[in-house]
């Protein structure tokens, strides 16, 4: 039997990994009797017909082996096992010659199966394998020669892999799903064009991508760019009447100037967009582009395909809601239509959508409220780009309750929204990135944090001061690989829109924002050192090697990323200690876990404060620190190796 293989995910979706990520697989391996078993890893990218195989070690019970995937794409994979015969015989035969019993069947035995399994191995070894049956076999030679040709190391080594052909067993297959870096790493920056003018030439849209650019962030992401209808168009702050000159909301898609798949005419044209894609990748960043699958009344759909949309009894299509909160400029797509070839039909322009726009170069979607349409749905249209469109990565805004979050990841979502912006105290930090670096879900839920979103202002945010914005910040940079910040958070837009609501007072969601770019109190260089922290340390680059240390104050976590040394790359390690009460002067022991940096235990370390360059020599074990927020709220510590 082999059982327990992993990883797996409980629908039994593509686990993920990263193109030159090591993939761990492991299982047990249950059969009767006191036989060593062998066990191998099969691999092949799905389609293909080609196996490569990969030898399984026994750890405590398990069996473990590793693959590594060089592209983009789907990955199939399996575990052999087999009674190992010959590894079993030549344990036995070594207990029996130490116990001076007759050896002579043994001999035999052990020549008969290296017969059976000797057209298994290449050619150029077998004349080997061959020498040792003549050895085992030879009546001229003493048994210390024969015995010697048995336990012989080379001959085992030959044929350790090699699965016996009497009896070979080969578990169920799974899946993985093989991503670009940008899937699991990256520095978000979301921002609308329309407070910057625009995507046509000459606007402040333009010098605004250089200056993220120069802030280190990697992905350019902006909200809906399509024609926002005007029927029950949202005035500012989400009042239910617009003025004369209201821009309202981008999520309200499609108008008489088009849908999904059209500019809003006052951002530009398609032109306009390509030129952007073209500049923010020459910057060294790529577009994300958010899909929200809902329209105002006045999208083409509406008119085209009411059979899209639920009707209520009278006849009007119902528009959106969250009881109590009303969405009256959105209808939401009904994924479910009574006939099967109209939802054939919807899903198939749906999937039309992201194609449209991954043929015009955009490689990233944030999807919009991926919970409200059915699992089903992102099941299939997920790996159906992906078949034509490898390194396309998907997000979900999905801030839901957790098992629909993970099965969203389960069914095919590169990353998802999380928790983190909720989780402020000490303790709810260290357990949900435990959860997320080393939980059941790591193997395919990976995390983005977000301190704020324009729909979420909350925590210490609301009304915070620099310093805890600095403190939001740099936990989302240091603890997740992925990471991002919407516009303003630089300039500490801190104003709730009362004291109930989450949102941001004067919400861009519904009007033009313009801001000071210019402001010397910006925290973009603050931002720009996390970023540029975040590239040179590959500690940094995975959830996984998050681990969290003891402290002796409720207001201070400590936690570090450690990778050990590889073939042309040192080891590295960063240590965070971070003020969670950041207006606050706080004093306290931080006692360091050696093995999760990767030090002696024994031996003092240097350590590099990252932000400010100060240098200090610590143990393994009770270290003083002091966190002024008028001098830092964190130390960010380089561990010097050797």
């Amino acid at each position: 039997m082999i059982r327990d293989v992993a990883p797996v995910t409980p629908l039994g979706g593509p686990v993920k990994t990263v193109v030159g990520d090591p993939l761990e697989v492991s299982a047990a391996l249950v059969r009767d009797g006191h036989g060593l078993l062998g066990a191998r890893l099969r691999t092949r990218p799905l389609g293909s017909s080609r196996w490569t195989v990969s030898p399984m070690s026994n750890d405590g019970g398990r069996v473990v082996g590793t693959f590594v995937a060089d592209a983009p794409g789907v990955v199939e994979f399996e575990v052999q096992a087999w009674l190992d015969r010959f590894s079993s015989w030549r344990r036995d035969l070594q207990a029996r010659a130490g116990a001076g019993q007759d050896l002579t069947v043994e001999f035999e035995v052990g020549a008969r199966l290296i017969e059976q399994l000797v057209d298994s191995v290449r050619a150029a070894d077998r004349p080997r394998l061959l020498d040792a049956v003549a050895s085992l076999r030879s009546t001229s030679c003493t048994d210390a020669v024969r015995l010697a040709a048995g336990l012989d190391d080379a001959v085992g080594a030959l044929l350790a892999d090699v699965p016996d052909p009497v009896e070979l067993s080969t578990s169920e297959r799974h899946l993985v799903r093989v991503d670009r870096e940008r899937a699991v790493y990256g520095a978000w920056y979301e921002f609308f064009p329309r407070s910057e003018g625009g995507f046509v030439a000459g606007a402040p849209t333009w010098s605004r991508l250089e200056q993220i650019a120069a802030d280190g962030f990697d992905v350019v992401y902006v909200p809906p760019i399509h024609p926002i209808g005007r029927t029950h168009r949202k005035g500012r702050n989400n009042s239910l009447v617009a003025d004369d000159g209201d821009v309202g909301s981008p999520w309200a898609v499609g108008s008489d100037d088009g849908g999904f798949c059209d500019v809003h005419p006052e951002l530009g044209d398609l032109d306009d967009v390509d030129r952007f894609i073209a500049t923010v990748a020459e910057l060294g960043m790529e577009v994300a582009l958010d899909i929200a699958f809902q329209c105002s009344p006045d999208h083409p759909w509406a008119a085209a395909h009411p059979e899209w949309f639920e009707h209520l009894p009278d006849g009007s299509i119902r528009y959106a809601e969250n009881p109590p909160k009303k969405y009256q400029d959105i209808y939401p797509i009904n994924f479910w239509p009574e006939r099967d070839e109209d939802r054939r039909a919807l899903w198939d322009a749906c999937r039309d959508v992201f194609a449209f726009w991954a043929g015009r170069g955009v490689r990233v979607f944030r999807v919009d409220n991926p919970h409200t349409k059915p699992t089903a749905f992102w099941a299939w249209v997920i790996p159906s780009i992906q078949l034509e469109w490898p390194d396309v990565v998907f997000l979900a805004e999905a801030f839901t309750d957790p098992p629909t979050m993970m099965t969203l990841a389960d069914v095919g979502f590169s990353q998802s929204y999380t928790y983190f912006t909720w989780r402020t105290s000490k303790w709810e930090l260290e357990q949900y990135g435990t959860e997320l670096a080393h939980g059941p879900v790591s193997s395919y839920f990976r995390p983005n944090f977000w301190p704020t979103t324009p729909d979420i202002l909350s925590g210490p945010l609301r009304g915070g001061s620099p310093e805890v914005f600095r403190v939001r910040a740099l936990l989302a940079a240091t603890m997740s690989p992925s990471w991002g910040i919407y516009s303003g958070y630089e300039l500490v837009e801190n104003e709730p829109a009362s004291d109930q609501n989450e949102e941001f007072l004067n919400s861009e969601k519904y009007q033009l924002v313009q801001r000071d770019w210019e402001d010397p109190a910006s925290l973009g260089p603050f931002l720009a050192d996390l970023n540029s922290i975040r590239r040179k340390h590959r500690s940094l680059h995975r959830m996984r090697s998050l681990a969290f240390h003891a402290t002796e104050s409720d207001q201070v976590i400590a936690y570090s990323h450690h990778v050990t040394a590889t073939a042309g790359q040192s080891a590295d390690s960063v240590l965070v200690i971070a003020n969670l009460q950041a207006d606050v002067v706080v004093e306290t022991m931080v006692h360091l876990d050696a093995a999760a940096l990767g030090v002696d235990p024994n031996t003092p370390f240097g350590v590099v404060d990252l932000l400010t360059s100060e240098r200090w020599m610590w143990n393994a074990g009770p270290n003083y620190v002091r966190l002024d927020p008028a001098e830092r709220v964190a130390h960010v510590f380089a561990i010097e190796h050797g």
